[in-house]
């Protein structure tokens, strides 16, 4: 019974593998192959007394896990967020800090490298979408860069790398999907990605001021830059206090406790709303698009949570959990050979599959292989499941690596089709290997250092 049970989870993966080559939709794929299954393991208890327990009252199960799923007040909070990223992009927030912060580094080499990546940083702290952000960064300072004479792969590197912030700094879409899945607290994960993100960003920084030092010609002063004046500085500002004030009224009142993510995103909304009307950006076309890309996105990540929540049931009925531990957990690594193994898997899905797919499918089958391995992580007494707060950390982390990593980073195509004619795939792959190298410093370091994941968390919840 138990070899038929591993067969058909086998199975299982394997058809789903098979239909995704057949260049289907994933959410399509997911819940094809688990109304397959369920037909599968039905024959099988009659035929080879497999006891999986599925007969055809199945698919109500199913049907009543997905109406749970789509009642879940937190996930209402994702196309919120959505239209205020994209609300955001409209608003010209971006264009205006890339003109005005480039006049107040103008004098610093390698100024404009570092201008992109603050922006970036800015981008993933209120769109919190990937390929929103890399495309703007690639469309607003990729032909900079490369007029000022910027050496093309450290131009292309630091805008991929920039733009792929995103996955990580709050409030990402991401960690609110991961927090979701794993009944973990939002705001865990969002006080808990602060430091990952803020180091990352820093050790960008500290690598583009050390490159343009060392190798002057890679990254050339501006010929027509001016000595900074009171007047720059105080437009620099102007343009940075209103989004840096969302961000804060966002992410401020969730930390605070005096809004759920859901009524937070509610504020980011109408506080992108009003900064594009403040900028003159906000028209019935914009709204429009802006209203259509958030239905085209929502459909997209909330089609695959159908999917997913039926793979991931049938899956379970199929006995997968015991058999993805059992798997895991006879691995002859140790608790962190085994999360460091898990995470280099999810590092090869992230070449084929968008963090939401893996976030769905993956995440909820590998959390009680976490669980138990006993891996003991200070939470100070206040964090709930720190060890699973950690791991979602090292996960995103892991993905935001995969995304930039060639031969098929998502990021890189992004860049490559908003990039002008001559720069090519192989321009681009060697540009992000010196990020992708600080991106796997930064995992480890979080590995070796947990509290930079749940010191701050504890700290403020404390």
């Amino acid at each position: 019974m138990e070899v038929i049970n591993d067969v058909l989870v086998a199975a299982m993966f394997f058809t789903f593998i098979g239909f995704l080559l057949t260049g289907y939709p994933v959410a399509l794929c997911l819940g094809g192959t688990a109304i397959l299954f369920v037909g599968v393991g039905y024959f099988a208890d009659i035929y080879f007394d497999a006891f999986t327990g599925m007969d055809l009252n199945y698919f109500g199960i199913v049907v009543t896990r997905i109406y749970k799923t789509m009642t879940n007040w937190v996930l209402v909070s994702l196309p919120i967020f959505i239209f205020m990223g994209l609300m955001l992009d409209k608003s010209g927030i971006a264009e205006r800090l890339m003109y005005s912060a480039q006049e107040l580094f103008g004098k610093v080499r390698g100024g404009l490298a570092i201008t992109v990546t603050l922006i970036g940083v800015l981008l993933a702290a209120s769109t919190g979408i990937v390929g929103a952000s890399v495309v703007l960064l690639g469309l607003l300072s990729l032909p900079a860069m490369l007029n000022q004479g910027y050496s093309k792969t450290l131009a292309l590197g630091t805008v991929a790398s920039a733009g792929t912030l995103g996955i990580l700094i709050p409030p990402s879409i991401m960690l609110v999907v991961m927090g979701d899945q794993l009944s973990l607290s939002v705001g865990d994960l969002f006080l808990g990605a602060v430091f990952p993100g803020l180091v990352l960003a820093g050790m960008y920084l500290v690598f583009l001021l050390l490159f343009a030092y060392l190798k002057p010609s890679a990254a050339p002063l501006a010929d027509d830059r001016q000595p900074i004046s009171i007047k720059t500085v105080l437009r620099v500002l102007m343009n940075v206090i209103p989004p840096a004030l969302l961000i804060i009224a966002v992410l401020g009142s969730i930390f605070a406790g005096i809004a759920t993510v859901t009524e937070a995103s509610a504020v980011g909304a109408v506080g992108s709303m009003i900064l594009a009307a403040s900028f003159k950006r906000l028209n019935f076309k914009v709204l429009k698009e802006v209203v259509y890309g958030t239905y085209n996105t929502t459909a997209y990540i909330f089609g695959i949570f159908v999917g997913a929540t039926a793979f991931a049931l049938v899956l379970r009925g199929l006995g997968g959990d015991e058999v993805i531990e059992s798997a895991l957990t006879s691995l002859p690594f140790g608790p962190t050979g085994i999360i460091i193994f898990i995470l280099f898997m999810v590092f090869l899905l992230g070449f084929f599959l968008d963090c939401v797919e893996i976030t769905l499918i993956v995440l909820p089958l590998l959390a009680p292989v976490i669980t138990s391995l006993g891996v003991e992580i200070n939470g100070y007494g206040v964090i709930e499941n720190p060890s699973l707060v950690w791991f979602v950390m090292l996960v995103a982390m892991a993905l935001q690596t995969s995304f930039l990593t060639p031969p098929v980073g998502f990021s890189l195509f992004y860049l490559k089709g908003v990039a002008p004619p001559n720069v090519t795939l192989g321009d681009i792959y060697k540009g992000v290997i010196p990020f992708i190298i600080i991106q796997l410093i930064a995992l480890t370091a979080l590995i070796i250092w947990p509290e930079l994941v749940t010191w701050l968390p504890a700290k403020v919840y404390g």
